[in-house]
């Protein structure tokens, strides 16, 4: 019995010393936004209609078609990540966020049902969130880029009677169009997931 506990010893010793090379190289292969140094930037959004994360990263084809289709270029594809989610389709709303287009086309062209349709109104890329301190309208700064530039207009932001920024969860559709047009640095609006 304490040969047989001394070889399972032996054999999880030897798996330990070949998985940490591995997990120390897939740790070193993800990118900074989702670090978790970064924590504000430690998740993924991902395009219009999109299951949920498990149901999403089975269902994805990788095929593009999303990516390719996109009239804002807003959808990218993750490179230099780990293999289970490289090639998925994200957004990135500092770069170029989600216009919530006409079209609606990257639902109507997923061959695989990793997005489904959903009507403009329901989609729920994230959230929008506000942050006050940072906010150039602190500073007594008449900024409204934000409220301006949405393209859900005041269901989703506005300003209340006291002039600081709201947003309106059951009118965000995290889109990101707010952040991407957010003057200040860091943003004092990000897209952030939703937590239901």
């Amino acid at each position: 019995m304490a040969r047989e506990t001394g070889r399972r010893g032996f054999f999880k010793e030897a798996l330990n010393q070949i998985m940490q090379p591995v997990a120390e190289l897939l740790d070193n292969q993800v990118p900074e936004y989702l670090s978790a140094e970064k924590p504000d930037r430690g998740y993924i959004l991902r395009p219009p209609g999109a299951a949920p994360e498990p149901e999403f990263l089975e269902t994805c084809h990788r095929c593009g078609n999303c990516i390719k289709n996109c009239p804002a270029n807003a959808i990218l594809p993750l490179q230099n990540v780990q293999s289970a989610i490289a090639n998925t389709p994200y957004i990135d709303p500092d770069e170029q966020p989600c216009v919530i287009c006409d079209s609606l086309a990257c639902m109507y062209v997923c061959p695989s049902g990793a997005l489904k349709p959903v009507y403009a109104e329901d989609i729920r890329i994230g959230l929008a969130v506000f942050n006050v301190e940072t906010c150039l309208r602190t500073k007594e700064v008449a900024c409204t880029y934000c409220i301006d530039t949405c393209p859900m207009g005041e269901d989703a932001i506005q300003l209340t009677t006291k002039g600081v920024v709201e947003v309106l969860a059951s009118g965000c559709t995290g889109c990101g169009v707010c952040q991407y047009a957010c003057p200040t640095s860091p943003k004092s609006i990000i897209v952030e997931p939703r937590l239901t």
